[in-house]
């Protein structure tokens, strides 16, 4: 009888746990929602020249992005795609900006080329700017929003040294887009 009856209550305590889970904590998804409106200017889809330099010169693309809300406007949501001068698809990247309330801090988890990665992201007055730790190096992408057109430069930073710019892009806004919320799944 002791065995049931403690199994009987085990079972309870697991039914519970998924309610409980699923009850909204409001204040943290209003801190979400207007830490998050600070970037809904790139909201929408976007198309431009891009130019990354390397060792092997320069790498030319027309750069496009697709960024929206999700989960009521406490996440936003970006797919980057870089088109080769033939069409085919020369670099794709996914990413997501959320707020960390607790740690009074923005995050931007970036998948790209194989890699994965959680960055360090801050709003500015006209843009944004996102780092990536590279040993002793940093490289930093610096958005801007200006005459509307979004400009985006990355550099390399050493200790001691100059910055060394290897990325550009110089974007337009082209439309609306429904994505990600668009064709969401239904009940029915």
């Amino acid at each position: 009888m002791r065995k049931v009856l403690i199994a009987g209550l085990s079972l309870a305590l697991i039914a519970s746990v998924p309610g409980s889970a699923q009850v909204a904590d409001t204040a943290a998804l209003s801190a979400q929602k207007v830490a998050l409106d600070k970037f809904a200017w790139m909201d929408g889809t976007w198309r431009g020249p891009a130019v990354k330099k390397g060792p092997g010169g320069e790498h030319r693309v027309t750069q496009t992005e697709r960024i929206g809300p999700m989960l009521g406007g406490t996440l936003r949501v970006i797919e980057g795609k870089g088109f080769n001068p033939d069409g085919s698809v020369g670099f794709n990247a996914f990413a997501v900006i959320s707020w960390d309330a607790q740690k009074q801090a923005y995050d931007f988890r970036s998948y790209a080329q194989g890699r994965a990665g959680d960055f360090m992201i801050r709003p500015t007055a006209d843009g944004y700017v996102w780092e990536i730790p590279a040993g002793p190096m940093i490289i930093r992408y610096t958005a801007t929003l200006k005459d509307e057109t979004w400009t985006e430069i990355g550099e390399r930073i050493a200790p001691g040294q100059p910055a060394v710019p290897f990325f550009e892009m110089h974007l337009k806004r082209v439309g609306d887009t429904a994505w990600p919320n668009g064709g969401a799944m239904t009940p029915n």
